[in-house]
């Protein structure tokens, strides 16, 4: 009989240890309505853009309309300063919300800081449609360990920005692939000292900034020797180093951080120099205006653009809406917030979603967006961005990753001092910066 006691004590030790690793969200399921959904009493805030209060507010009326006892209340304000106000306080500050957007380099932090709560996010994909393989998309980058802590909210990545009249003028031919290095150093501005856009090139040759290994053990490409590199990576930074070279002998601004953007807008309005733009579709507006109000503007998928014949290619990135972790053991508030964002991200709205928010959904087709009344420029914006991001990797969301932004920027802006004569002192530079980092 003590041994039968011994064996149960056991047993439910390991069932609670067990259940302690992982958090339990609560399920969502449009298919069969409990009794606690129907009778759903519950309120919750929710973070909203003062543009996006409009479709906000349609969701908000889907909502009620299923469950008329709950409530849903908006805190206006902007994505950025929200989080400020959850990195200066904590999860149970009134005034950060139940329900808000983060930008998915955040993911990890919030995770860490165990500011998120786990979210039923499979179903709720399963409940939208749409998704052709959910963990190979943005949802996957939102899953930390066992859960999942967001869900996919937009999707963003770089795309080309064209100046028609400009491109002409320069016999640029838009129509078909453009080679980077056959182009003139103008042709194409690219502010690569930022890694936000340097990634685009090296992503073509495949060189990991940072990464891990499947044992989570850190490396860099960047650490190797010249030599030692694979030949498609030594011919992706000679072409860096050969664009750095020429805008050095031609003077321009494009290694000066604060001088570079003004020279590029300049350079892109219509009668400049400048053809090609790497941007994301947050700039169409402004470039639209340096291309004689669009009339000179087109737009292009990344890949169009080649270094040494491999594509160019951004990130899988975007934004994700998360449900604050205070929420957990209120089953009633879990189902109300990820009910709220289903409503938000349905595809059915998606139209209304873009002219509200400007952000694209990951499981509309381009095709449903073209049969749409939206613009001929958005709809080659949404174009563009579906195309580059389907063969975009995946963006590395680890927080490790944030110490590559200054190791890059530092190394390749250390050019017009250092003067390298050729590639391998040009690169002496940034595996020195590299090799400091991963030492630290």
């Amino acid at each position: 009989m003590k041994k039968f006691i011994i064996f149960l004590l056991v047993l439910t030790l390991s069932m609670s240890m067990v259940a302690c690793g992982k958090k339990e969200p609560a399920t969502v399921n449009d298919d069969v309505e409990s009794p606690e959904e129907a009778d759903i009493k519950e309120t919750i805030t929710v973070q909203v853009e003062e543009d996006w209060l409009p479709h906000y507010e349609k969701a908000r009326e889907r909502v009620i309309e299923a469950y008329p006892e709950a409530n849903v209340e908006f805190i206006k304000v902007g994505s950025f300063d929200h989080l400020d106000v959850l990195d200066a306080t904590d999860v149970t500050n009134a005034d950060v919300a139940d329900v808000f957007a983060i930008p998915a380099d955040r993911i990890y932090g919030l995770s860490q800081n165990e500011a998120l709560a786990a979210i039923d996010a499979e179903t709720m994909a399963k409940n939208l449609g749409g998704f052709s393989n959910y963990d190979e998309g943005l949802g996957g980058n939102f899953k930390i360990g066992d859960d999942y802590l967001a869900f996919p909210m937009n999707i963003e990545t770089l795309i080309i920005f064209a100046n028609k009249a400009n491109a002409e003028a320069h016999n640029i031919d838009l129509s078909g692939d453009i080679e980077f290095t056959e182009l003139e150093a103008e042709d194409m501005l690219i502010p690569a000292f930022d890694a936000w856009f340097g990634v685009a090139m090296t992503n073509s040759a495949e060189i990991e900034l940072l990464g891990k290994t499947d044992s989570d053990e850190l490396f860099s490409d960047l650490t190797e020797d010249f030599n030692d590199l694979p030949k498609e990576k030594q011919e992706m930074l000679t072409a860096l180093f050969n664009y750095w070279k020429t805008h050095n002998e031609l003077g321009t601004s494009l290694w000066d951080s604060d001088a570079a953007w003004g020279y590029m807008d300049s350079a892109f309005a219509s009668g400049g120099n400048n053809s090609l733009r790497l941007e994301g579709p947050w700039s169409t507006g402004g470039l639209s205006n340096l291309a004689n109000n669009g009339e000179d503007l087109e737009i292009l998928p990344i890949n169009k653009v080649k270094v040494n014949g491999r594509p160019l290619a951004h990130w899988k990135g975007g934004w994700g809406l998360v449900v604050n972790s205070r929420n957990e053991d209120n089953e009633e508030k879990m189902l109300l917030a990820q009910k709220f964002i289903e409503e938000v991200v349905n595809p059915e709205y998606a139209v209304d979603f873009f002219k509200a928010t400007g952000k694209i959904l990951e499981n509309v087709s381009v095709d449903e967006y073209e049969a749409s009344d939206l613009s001929d420029t958005d709809k080659a914006v949404i174009s563009a961005v579906i195309k580059s991001y389907e063969d975009a990797p995946a963006r590395p969301l680890f927080l490790e990753w944030g110490d590559v932004w200054d190791t890059w920027k530092n190394s390749v802006l250390s050019w017009p001092n250092t003067k390298p004569a050729n590639v391998e002192d040009a690169y002496k530079e940034i595996k020195a910066s590299f090799d400091a980092m991963m030492g630290n």
